[in-house]
């Protein structure tokens, strides 16, 4: 029975981790998308420009946790941290090139309302992006979980990714599958989640495909 309170307790941990993390990459992601897509035409087809912003997604989120630690130390913001840097590149990425789809004769039109610049970027642009910024909040998500199971194996105090580096040094396999079943299934549960909670903000998408 402990355990099983362990087992909650570390579940929650890495639970409030992944939603600050994941909450913040999505916070930076939409603004510096939005910024990005506002840029003049000869600043965003800049290779150099364009190499600087691209590359540093390519290592894996895992490959940064010991600059993390020795810039950060051991602790909560470590771990917020390497979730952010796991889940913000496909929301960066996904909300930059959704606006880069939008037609430019659709964007021409809504200039002819009387929208300020900001409102035309928000409510036509970021509208429009949405579809494919769902897409990239739950790639951004399943990348953030698992990147805190790792920062946790590696530095962690507590959370399911401690919990399974403990119970592999104390033998307790069965323990181990218990934390595996606990990862797998808030895995499941935060993808179903955001799933819904995309059908439920662009149901007019659905809408758009059955007409």
């Amino acid at each position: 029975m402990s355990y099983f309170f362990e087992l909650v307790s570390n579940s929650a941990d890495s639970l409030i981790r992944v939603l600050s993390g994941l909450s913040m990459a999505i916070v930076y992601g939409i603004c510096l998308g939005l910024l990005r897509s506002s840029l003049p035409m000869k600043v965003k087809s800049n290779l150099v420009f364009n190499f600087i912003l691209e590359s540093p997604k390519y290592p894996p989120p895992i490959a940064w946790i010991p600059f993390v630690i020795l810039l950060m130390g051991i602790g909560e913001w470590s771990a917020i941290t390497i979730v952010f840097i796991g889940a913000f590149p496909p929301i960066f990425t996904s909300c930059y090139e959704g606006i880069e789809r939008l037609p430019k004769n659709l964007f021409d039109i809504s200039k002819s309302f009387e929208l300020s610049k900001t409102e035309r970027l928000i409510r036509i642009r970021l509208m429009w992006a949405l579809p494919t910024l769902f897409t990239g909040v739950r790639i951004g998500a399943g990348m953030g979980w698992m990147s805190v199971i790792a920062a946790e194996m590696i530095s962690g105090q507590s959370g399911l990714g401690y919990s399974i580096q403990l119970n592999r040094l104390n033998l307790q396999f069965e323990y181990m599958i218990y934390d595996m079943i606990s990862i797998g299934s808030i895995g499941y549960v935060i993808a179903k989640f955001l799933a819904w909670l995309e059908k439920k903000i662009i149901a007019w998408e659905d809408s758009e495909l059955k007409c």
